[in-house]
């Protein structure tokens, strides 16, 4: 199986920056692409971002395009969410999750990190 870590959440002020990271291991020569998720109080989870591990091709959540840019780094198993111009409304617990080679399903989950913006 691949473990998720994810690290880089914090308290910031709207309009400011955060860099999350989520280092994978394990069997991690099956990863097909790797997302992150988000999910505020209340509210149900929401895509935000995903790469595909062996093209770099990314797609992104409306919400947040132009704003955030996802990158992964394949000799580290990791992949980064570079958040721009914050919102108060981005407040939520962000996770990342793999897809598997060949496999539609969300397989694999980290912990998440919390990620509060200020107004």
């Amino acid at each position: 199986q691949v473990q998720l870590v994810e690290s880089g959440g914090g308290l910031v002020q709207a309009g400011g920056s955060l860099r999350l990271s989520c280092l994978a291991s394990g069997r991690t020569s099956s990863i097909g692409s790797m997302t992150w998720f988000r999910q505020a109080p209340g509210k149900e989870r929401d895509f935000v971002a995903a790469i595909r591990w062996s093209s770099g091709s990314t797609n992104y959540a409306d919400s947040v395009k132009g704003r955030f840019t996802i990158s992964r780094d394949n000799a580290k198993n990791t992949v980064y969410l570079h958040m721009n111009s914050l919102k108060p409304e981005d407040t939520a617990v962000y996770y990342c999750a793999v897809r598997r080679v060949g496999i539609s399903e969300y397989g694999y989950w980290g912990q998440g990190t919390q990620v509060t913006v200020s107004s």
